[in-house]
């Protein structure tokens, strides 16, 4: 259960017991996201083959701000543990719509922080008018397609042989979330 403490920010118990909070990035955490993903980029799970630097995070971050996405973390005990954002279409014509992109540090999943994760996005899509989210996801990461069809993500479509990673192709994955189905 998630519950509000300020605005943007919610506080929520763990599987395990641990209290986590989900913030809204701020420039102080860019050192931790930038070092964090390193874990998640060898597991070849998502889109995305180096970090940024501290300055192209920071950067990242102010623009991410400007446009009115969502960028939010992941607490626990002052440690970020991952991540989600929204990043609506750049055109007017697609400004009803958003990308997803999420990632949790080995040591965070499994613990129902991605349910939590969920939650916030979708109530914040709903907030700030975004009526589709979509996202992709490689077909071998099963855990992850699994908890977006649990969440209302249905699947829009797959690109065959879309990656190459370590020696093996994989699809990808197209699925969204309609936050208004009238």
């Amino acid at each position: 259960m998630i519950t509000a403490q300020n605005e943007g920010t919610f506080d929520f118990v763990t599987k395990d017991g641990m209290n986590a909070v989900i913030r809204p990035v701020t420039s102080l955490d860019a050192s931790q996201l930038t070092e964090k993903v390193k874990d998640i980029i060898k597991e070849g799970l998502i889109q995305k083959e180096k970090p940024r630097t501290v300055d192209e995070e920071l950067e990242y971050i102010k623009m991410m701000k400007e446009n009115n996405n969502m960028y939010i973390c992941v607490e626990i005990n002052r440690e970020v543990m991952g991540i989600a954002r929204l990043v609506r279409g750049e055109l007017e014509m697609k400004k009803h719509v958003a990308l997803f992109r999420t990632w949790l540090t080995p040591s965070a999943q499994g613990k129902g922080i991605g349910k939590a994760i969920m939650e916030y996005t979708k109530e914040w899509a709903v907030k700030y008018d975004v009526e589709k989210i979509c996202l992709t996801v490689f077909a071998r990461n099963e855990i992850a397609y699994n908890l977006y069809k649990k969440y209302g993500f249905v699947h829009e479509g797959t690109q065959k042989r879309q990656v190459y990673f370590n020696g093996e192709y994989d699809d990808e994955v197209h699925m969204a979330y309609f936050t208004n189905t009238q």
